[in-house]
């Protein structure tokens, strides 16, 4: 191995690895102990957070601060690049280089008498490659540690010889060389094999186009949303042209980001067709830790879980020896190998997808401040990734969840009834809470906006640095879960502040339980995702449901130069009725017996034109079971032979349905007879599943889908009225609207497929609503009570 300064030329391939992920993934051994590491020693937050700045500006003018290092070493074939930025470096004039490395931590830092092992091997990389670079025999280590709460500063200095850094480095460098070796000599293996792949099917109309407007945005490192009706085959079309910019070296990863596991199947799957035309590469699905468990209860502890217990001893030796054995890692495998080889699955699957070139995940592991893949995106990482964010309508009530926080008055009264006794320290910190809140309380009529809760937050701060002490302590406490899950709402609250600004609204209100609550609501969630965005290359959007795409834009980015397309459908208009029922209105205050009557009778004139499997979607719970009732009125008074022989079933989706009931409920489509399957806008079954040709004809949307007044749309509603003074299309119509589309778009997925789609509210005919039809429903009908049933057999009589 020899080394290169950072400014000399090179024309051999290069790989890159940040000094971070170098230390910690060669240095760590040992248990996974969530008592300790998810309790009372973290690294409480990124590099470049506030309390970061806060001591960098305090340092004086010999400290330069966030300074980028790296160094090229060449390996045989490649050249390695380790790199990374230093919290700061004191360069005094007359004086001795110090290295210094901040660190923010939730422990009592003035207990400390010596650095974190892995937080120094960082420190000691940046003095090797700085003394390197400057000529320098010998150069100092300084680790800052600061207590997050209470800003508490402990600083542990070390002196080091040039010579002993680069003995220790080189060390370093050895032990991280066969991987280094299987990545490089993987990625060419897998770039060989992606230049002759070709599309696996004949193109659809416009779908080579669309793949190559995915191709070039993907090479002109601009973001791309993409308004794809069903059929069109947006999976191909984002996946192929991602996957031949891998093989052109644009780009080093593909990340498939889901909402839902459907969506995450189709993905593999999508993989797969490549695969078996002779694509090679590294591909995993990350499944949530709740599933991939092995033990009974999740309690992640060497005391409790075998697999804990010394999991950094053995999983690098694992993951190497599954990299070599297989190219696809799934959730069963993936448990399976992590069970012979003695380690947790989920944090193994985690170690695999740091190797692998297609990782299919949740939208979490990519967005979510608490639980986002630090090896990937954390700060001073970045690669040359490409997220492709399907169903990307789910991401903005999702980005509203990752970048908000709320706290109950009454879980400060639980948790200090549980350790009542124990810490008086700890009781007295709750019970000061508790008080703010009460004030608090009194002020709130139902629902109340706040300028600032500032000296609620200090008295948390306090509160957090108690809580810390008291768990690190009592690790035998018999309630020690219900606390520590308290702890850890009381930290992502206190994180969440950090991030407030003009985006948020800050709200106390009383919820359906009468609990008081205190919201930190993030309204418009741009600005935060936008921060995780500049992590990729290339971000495409793409759903059937984009529209208005101008919505989606403001809500998802900062950026002004996206681009957007909207792909032409590759669906004939004959395959389907789009019939609008202009005598019907699902109107709260026009809702009784007679109109639910008269909705029952528009799904049976839709059912009695043609036998089949047909699903209904209602806005809420309430209204599906009151307008299922209303239709068994109605088949009870029928003589049809078809209805009084049971040939015709009735469904209704429950509420909080197991997987195991999803599926007996879609297996009811596979049936034979006649099928009327109550479902829910919004919910499990209307959205991500396929029911092609005959498994269903036809769909029924009651109402406009509107979300239900409450504190949070209004809220909404309040704001964006005085941004741009769209508050009602931004908090009821765009986000009802968008479910309407979604359950829609059930009926037509094939060119094989033929249905109808009734849209049954007056208001769908309002110009407000009909201008966010997509082009494919120009060809709406009206209809009423008296002329749906003839229109529907006259359809169905033309595609006899």
């Amino acid at each position: 191995m020899s080394k290169k300064r950072k400014d000399r030329e090179n024309t051999l391939p290069v790989l890159k690895i940040s000094v971070r992920n170098l230390v910690e993934f060669i240095l760590r051994s040992g248990d996974i102990d969530n008592r300790y590491s998810d309790g009372a020693r973290l690294d409480a937050m990124q590099e470049g957070s506030r309390i970061h700045r806060k001591i960098q500006k305090s340092m004086g003018p010999d400290y330069m601060a966030e300074v980028s290092l790296k160094i090229e070493i060449e390996m045989g074939e490649y050249i390695l690049v380790v790199e990374g930025r230093a919290d700061g470096i004191i360069t005094p004039y007359d004086g001795k280089v110090t290295i210094d490395e901040i660190k923010g931590m939730y422990d009592r830092v003035d207990l400390f008498e010596e650095p974190v092992p892995v937080h120094l091997a960082q420190a000691k990389c940046y003095a090797y490659i700085y003394a390197l670079m400057n000529g320098l025999d010998e150069i100092d280590v300084q680790m800052t540690y600061v207590n997050m709460d209470t800003e508490e500063v402990k600083r542990l200095t070390q002196s080091f010889e040039f010579k002993d850094l680069e003995t220790w480095f080189d060390g370093l460098i050895k032990s991280y060389k066969k991987w280094s070796d299987f990545s490089f000599y993987w990625q060419k293996e897998m770039r060989k094999t992606i230049k002759p792949l070709e599309f696996p099917y004949e193109y659809r109309p416009g779908q080579k186009e669309l793949a190559s407007d995915v191709y070039r945005t993907i090479l002109r490192k601009k973001d791309l949303f993409l308004q794809a009706p069903t059929g069109v085959g947006k999976t191909l079309s984002t996946i192929f042209p991602a996957v031949k910019a891998v093989g052109e070296g644009l780009a080093d990863k593909i990340f498939y980001l889901t909402a839902k596991t459907m969506t995450a199947s189709v993905a593999s799957k999508t993989f797969d067709i490549f695969m078996e035309r002779g694509y090679r590469a590294k591909t995993i699905q990350i499944t949530a830790k709740e599933k991939m468990c092995l033990c009974e209860e999740m309690t992640c502890d060497p005391e409790h879980c075998e697999y804990a217990k010394g999991h950094f001893d053995r999983v690098n030796d694992a993951v190497y020896e599954m990299l070599n054995e297989k190219d696809k890692f799934m959730r069963d495998e993936i448990r399976e190998f992590a069970k012979a080889q003695k380690v947790c699955p989920f944090e193994f699957s985690l170690d695999l997808s740091s190797w692998c070139d297609n990782i299919i995940c949740d939208y979490n592991y990519v967005f979510d401040p608490t639980v986002y893949l630090k090896r990937f995106f954390a700060e001073g990482n970045k690669g040359e990734y490409l997220f492709l964010v399907d169903e990307t309508h789910n991401l903005v009530d999702r980005g509203r969840q990752m970048y908000s926080a709320s706290l109950k008055k009454e879980d400060f009264l639980a948790v200090r009834k549980l350790v009542k006794g124990h810490n008086k320290k700890l009781e007295d910190a709750l019970s000061r809470c508790n008080k703010i809140l009460l004030d608090m309380k009194r002020d709130c009529p139902d629902i109340k906006e706040l300028d600032d809760v500032d000296i609620f937050v200090y008295s948390l701060m306090r509160l957090a640095n108690v809580m810390d002490n008291f768990l690190k302590k009592s690790v035998g406490f018999v309630h020690r879960k219900e606390v520590t899950e308290f702890y850890f709402e009381l930290r992502n609250f206190l994180n969440i502040y950090e991030l407030v600004d003009r985006h948020y609204v800050i709200y106390c209100e009383f919820d359906e339980n009468d609990d008081f609550v205190v919201k930190l609501f993030c309204v418009d969630p741009s600005f935060n995702l936008e921060q995780c965005l500049k992590k990729a290359r290339t971000t495409v959007f793409f759903s059937a449901t984009l529209l208005p795409i101008g919505y989606y834009k403001s809500l998802l980015t900062k950026k002004t130069d996206s681009y957007a397309i909207y792909a032409e459908s590759s669906f004939a208009k004959e395959q389907k009725l789009l019939l609008v029922a202009g005598d019907v209105t699902t109107k709260y205050t026009r809702r009784s017996e007679d109109e639910y009557k008269k909705m029952a009778s528009y799904i049976y004139e839709m059912v009695k034109a043609k036998d089949g499997k047909y699903m209904v979607f209602a806005p809420s719970y309430l209204m599906m079971k009151n307008v299922k009732e209303a239709f068994e009125t109605i088949l009870e008074a029928q003589d049809d032979e078809r209805v009084v022989n049971g040939s015709w079933r009735l469904l209704m989706q429950e509420s909080r349905m197991k997987e195991a009931d999803r599926e007996a409920f879609l297996e009811e489509f596979n049936g034979d007879g006649t099928l009327v399957a109550f479902c829910v806008m919004g919910g499990i079954f209307a959205e991500g599943i396929d029911l092609t040709e005959e498994k269903l004809i036809g769909a029924v949307i009651l109402g406009t889908g509107l979300p239900q007044v409450g504190h949070e749309q209004e809220v909404l509603k309040s704001y964006f009225d005085d941004m741009d003074g769209e508050g009602f299309d931004y908090a009821y119509r765009i986000p009802g609207m968008n479910k309407v589309l979604q359950s829609a778009g059930r009926v037509i997925r094939t060119v094989k497929d033929r249905g109808v789609i009734m849209l049954l509210d007056e208001r769908f005919l309002q110009s407000a609503y009909k201008n966010l039809f997509p082009r494919e429903w120009d060809d709406y009908r009206i209809c009423n009570l008296n002329t749906a049933g003839e229109e529907i057999r006259k359809f169905w009589s033309d595609n006899a």
